[in-house]
Formats: C-alpha cells, sequence, structure tokens
C-alpha cells in the first residue's frame, strides 16, 4: 500500500513540535512588548482545524491569563461591514496558509481598531502575515494532503507556547518540552477498534471537557473530512443534553478524559453510557478503552490525543477505498469571504 502524504505528515508531528520549541525568539518577542496586564479581551480568528487550535487556546488564555476569550465572526467584517471596538484587546489569528480573504480583513480590521494582532501562520509569507504586528511561525513545512495534520498540533504547541511565555508558566514549559517525544511515542498507538466501529456507524459522536474540546471538534472534522461520515465534536457537558437523544447503538462515542478537574465527570458520563449499551471508546484514565500513554499534563495531552486518532483516520480512510489526501469536493486553500 502506498504510503499517504497524511500518514508522513502525522509522523512529522513531533518534528514540528521540537522545531517551534527550540526557535522561541518569536514568541519572547512578542511577551517583551505585549505585558500580560495590557489586554482584557482576547479574540480568536480561525476557522476549520484552525478554529479547532483557537477553542484549545481559549481554555489556556482563560484559565492561565484570566482575561475573557471571543471567537471572531469574519463575516461580521466582510458581509456586515462593521468594525469591532477592540482597543485593549488581543486579537490572536490562526492560519495555515495565510491566505483566506476574510481572516485577512478581520486581522487588518482588528489592528486598525486598536488591538495587539498576532498571526500564527505555517506561511509567513502570507497575507494575515502582512497584516498582522506580531507573527508566530508554525514552521510545518509544505503540507500536501487536503487534511491537515501536522501544522494543525503545530499551531496548538506554539499558541501554548506563547501563553506559557506571557505567563512564565514554568509547569506548561516542562510540559511542552516533553511533547515532542510524547507524540513521537503517540505513533505507535494503536486505535484500530474506532476504526472497526465506524463501518456500522450512521454518525460519530466526539466528546471532552475543558482543554480536550478543541481535539474533541478537530478529530470530528477529520472523521467527516477524510472518512464522509457525518460526526460532531462537543463538550462532554453539552453530550448530557440535547445530543443524548440522538445516541444510539449505530452512533459511537469516542471521548478524551484528561487528568483534571474535568476527569470525575468524564468517569461519571463514560460509566452511564456503558450502562446504555452505547458503543464507546475512551481515551485516558483507569477506565480507558482506547491505547494511550500515562497521564502527563492536561494542556498538552490533548494535543498528543490527536496523533493516534489521525492515524486511525487514515488507517480507516484506505480500509474503505478512499483516498485520505483527496477528500472529494475539497482543496488545501479555502478562500472565504
Amino acid at each position: 500500500m502506498t504510503i499517504s502524504a497524511m500518514a508522513r505528515e502525522i509522523d512529522e508531528s513531533a518534528s514540528v513540535v521540537e522545531n517551534i520549541l527550540r526557535n522561541r525568539s518569536a514568541t519572547h518577542g512578542i511577551t517583551r512588548r505585549i505585558g500580560r496586564d495590557s489586554v482584557s479581551l482576547c479574540v480568536m480568528c480561525g476557522r476549520g482545524s484552525s478554529g479547532h487550535a483557537g477553542v484549545f487556546l481559549r481554555y489556556l488564555i482563560e484559565t492561565r491569563l484570566r482575561i475573557p476569550v471571543s471567537a471572531s465572526a469574519p463575516s461580521v467584517i466582510t458581509a456586515f461591514r462593521t468594525s469591532l471596538m477592540l482597543e485593549r484587546a488581543l486579537f490572536i489569528v490562526i492560519s495555515q496558509s495565510g491566505r483566506s480573504p476574510d481572516l485577512v480583513a478581520a486581522t487588518r480590521s482588528a489592528r486598525a481598531a486598536g488591538a495587539r494582532t498576532i498571526a500564527i501562520v505555517n506561511e509567513t509569507s502570507s497575507p494575515v502575515a502582512d497584516e498582522a504586528e506580531f507573527v508566530v511561525p508554525i514552521q510545518a513545512g509544505p503540507e500536501h494532503s487536503v487534511a491537515a495534520t501536522k501544522t494543525v498540533i503545530g499551531s496548538m504547541a506554539a499558541g501554548a507556547a506563547l501563553v506559557a511565555e506571557l505567563t512564565e508558566d514554568h509547569e506548561l514549559q516542562c510540559a511542552l518540552a516533553r511533547l515532542p517525544d510524547r507524540l513521537h511515542r503517540a505513533t505507535a498507538l494503536d486505535w484500530s477498534e474506532i476504526g472497526d466501529d465506524l463501518t456500522r456507524a450512521s454518525a460519530v459522536f466526539v466528546a471532552a471537557r475543558g482543554h480536550g474540546l478543541g481535539s474533541a471538534r478537530e478529530i470530528a472534522l477529520k472523521i467527516s473530512e477524510v472518512l464522509r461520515l457525518p460526526s460532531i465534536g462537543l463538550s462532554a457537558a453539552e453530550l448530557q443534553h440535547g445530543p443524548r437523544a440522538a445516541l444510539s447503538s449505530r452512533t459511537p462515542v469516542v471521548m478524551m478524559r484528561l487528568m483534571d478537574e474535568t476527569a470525575p465527570m468524564v468517569d461519571e458520563l463514560a460509566k452511564t453510557l456503558r450502562e446504555q449499551d452505547i458503543p464507546l471508546h475512551l481515551c485516558g484514565g483507569p477506565n480507558g478503552s482506547l491505547c494511550w500513554l500515562a497521564s502527563d499534563d492536561a494542556a498538552t495531552d490533548p494535543i498528543t490525543m490527536l496523533v493516534p486518532a489521525y492515524r486511525m483516520i487514515e488507517r480507516a480512510a484506505h480500509a474503505c477505498g478512499f483516498d485520505p489526501d483527496r477528500p472529494p469536493y475539497l482543496s488545501k486553500i479555502t478562500e472565504t469571504f
């Protein structure tokens, strides 16, 4: 079987993160010029996988910097022609290509409105990077598969490194230092049992809480994108509300459990789902069913969990006769207005 670009790029993730952590001059320079007390609001901007990295960063910023985070709606700028009042705001845009016109326009407008603007991008010579005041490079190199993997992991790691610098969080910095090795070891984890369940599924639910929510949404997107199967990523707390009514023997649940304050609730939900015979694949904790490394840090484990999930999805695509690198109707760069 030919090795897909997606498989190669998943395996490059550890090296990408190692390179980001080795070259911290960008994040260090930003922290010297932006004091943590100089902003009272953060606005995250990004679509698709980049938006999921933004959800991950939201929890890091709100729990470490203790400032509220809002998701940007670029159409407010591009469609409704309305500029926002963003003085004392930190505007972070995340993009792989840095070329989508709506992200360019939103970044330009935020900077003109007085926000401190940071672009986390893979292509530093791009319109989004040009419009931002500061640039944090992902440095992942070319990504050929339409389904982004190493750039998503890289953007999460780069954002976490920025937060660690802004907050002088030694514990987070140490967790990031361990991340490349954990990403490398995670490539050996086999989550094929999920793939076996997907062949009988009508839809998939992927759930987590807190720092894991962005990864849950990202995994759900990849299941829809690469396996062409309806999938939704949501908070494990939300799974106890309306979506619970849609669960059945044909809707497997993939859930991630982190070693933090959210663990007891996830454990209780997992117990309930199993009692109701809902197919559950749980990563983490003493009752986990998926192969996992020993838990490390709740802020970085969600990044590591992406690796076995991506590998499972890539392999399941081959088993279904799909090309994981070329999902139908999609292109590598999506230009949204």
